[in-house]
């Protein structure tokens, strides 16, 4: 063959294989672009999805659907980072019901994902130590290919774990790593901003519970202590931010006899508000019926007992003045102990009685009795004034309120209740926030 036409063939071979070359060059630029478009296209949708809702458990719902499409996974999960208690929880876990799934901070490869920052791509889950078998045992799913990458807010901070299982043709790529980079971005954005609106709505909630509990406690106690022949009464109640179970009442049973009472709800907000209520509800049917305060007692706790199922208790004490005798018949339920203040400034803790109010059915209780003297005082309060914490941690006791009962005896006794709030309000300045506080005296002429 020719020299010249050895060189021709072998110049059209190198263009042949040059525009072979640049068309492989073309289509993969072309695949590229078609990529880019796609994944632009995608966090478009993710962008404008996410910024539809600020409800959290619709929010986290999104990212997983989009996630799970996007990579081709079987299931996806999500789990935030609760930074307050060293957790990880989460409300949404797909193909399953909805409920909140909570891990200790560090467990499983979430946990690990959100204390290193990592990005974790596994092909058998199941093979790597980290990996929390648990789950799988519990809920009957096999575990194969994960992928799990951190949740980063604008400042780094990590918000929460994004992770994505057993992907359908195969094992996760880095494509699909750069899905979930791009939308971790927008659901950091999406998750603050229903993190936020959440945070909001139940501040709301908890101001609208707060001011129930306040109008059902205002109306609750009585507005003034009857006028009693012989006997000077007072109290004063004072609630905290946080609206608790104080409860104080006087019933008037006959002429000869004076029942009153104070007792304390475990627990605050409108929840023990409501137990308050149905006590005062209980106490004014059975005491009308029944004529011994230790069968008063009982039906109260029985009833109590039997409307939050254990759930709830009080403390109380109730007391029993017999008028023209001037003596106290009084029954103290797992209550801070009243006192007697004599003349002689001897101090009668009033502890008879029995076990609190609602744990128990069919507790018994015995009465306690005391004869009064002219110039006695009884005092009685729940644990915001025997409680009440200073800045260095000490509390004012029950001995402090004999303390302060002692320094404005000469006075009348809302002097006394006075005087006592006063100092109590000196003794706790600059320590924790005060709890609700009720204190009563009640002064023999």
């Amino acid at each position: 063959m020719p020299a010249k036409a050895t060189r021709s063939t072998t110049h059209r071979r190198k263009d042949d294989e040059t525009l072979a070359n640049e068309l492989r060059d073309a289509r993969r630029a072309l695949a590229e672009q078609g990529r880019t478009l796609h994944r632009l296209n995608f966090l478009i949708e993710a962008s404008k999805a996410l910024n539809s809702t600020l409800d959290l458990a619709q929010v986290m719902k999104i990212i997983l659907d989009m996630t799970t499409a996007q990579t081709g996974a079987d299931r996806a999960s999500l789990f935030l980072v609760d930074h307050e208690r060293s957790e990880l929880w989460s409300l949404v876990a797909q193909g399953l019901e909805q409920k909140e799934i909570r891990l200790p901070a560090g467990r499983g490869i979430a946990g690990y994902v959100a204390e290193s920052g990592e990005i974790v791509n596994l092909e058998d889950a199941h093979a790597d130590p980290r990996f929390d078998k648990s789950f799988d045992q519990a809920s009957g799913y096999r575990t194969r290919g994960m992928l799990a990458m951190p949740v980063k807010d604008r400042t780094g901070k990590i918000v929460g774990v994004l992770q994505v299982l057993n992907k359908k043709s195969g094992a996760f790529t880095k494509d699909d790593i750069g899905s979930l980079e791009d939308i971790s971005v927008h659901a950091a954005l999406a998750l603050e901003n229903a993190r936020l609106h959440h945070e909001s709505k139940e501040r709301q909630r908890l101001e609208r519970e707060l001011t129930l509990a306040r109008e059902i406690q205002r109306r609750l106690l009585p507005d003034a202590p009857p006028k009693v022949p012989g006997f000077d009464l007072a109290v004063r109640h004072e609630s905290s931010l946080q609206v608790g179970g104080d409860y104080y009442d006087f019933l008037k049973l006959d002429a000869q006899t004076q029942l009153f009472v104070v007792a304390d709800v475990e627990g605050k907000g409108a929840s023990s508000a409501m137990i308050m209520s149905n006590l005062q509800a209980t106490l004014h049917a059975v005491a009308k019926h029944v004529h011994s305060i230790e069968g008063v007692v009982f039906h109260l706790n029985q009833g109590i007992q039997l409307s939050t199922r254990g759930q709830k208790y009080m403390t109380l004490f109730l007391g029993l003045i017999d008028v023209p005798r001037k003596s106290l018949h009084y029954i103290n339920a797992g209550h801070v102990p009243p006192v007697v203040l004599r003349k002689d400034g001897t101090a009668i803790p009033l502890e008879e009685g029995g076990m609190v109010i609602g744990l128990f059915p069919d507790a018994r209780y015995k009465r306690g009795f005391l004869k009064l003297e002219s110039g006695d005082v009884i005092l009685a309060c729940t644990d915001g004034i025997s409680e009440a914490s200073g800045p260095s941690g000490d509390m004012y006791l029950v001995e402090g309120m004999v303390a302060g009962a002692t320094r404005h005896r000469a006075g009348s006794a809302q002097q006394i209740v006075d005087g006592i709030f006063n100092e109590v309000t000196a003794f706790s300045a600059g320590g924790p926030q005060p709890d609700d506080k009720v204190l009563m005296a009640i002064k023999v002429d």
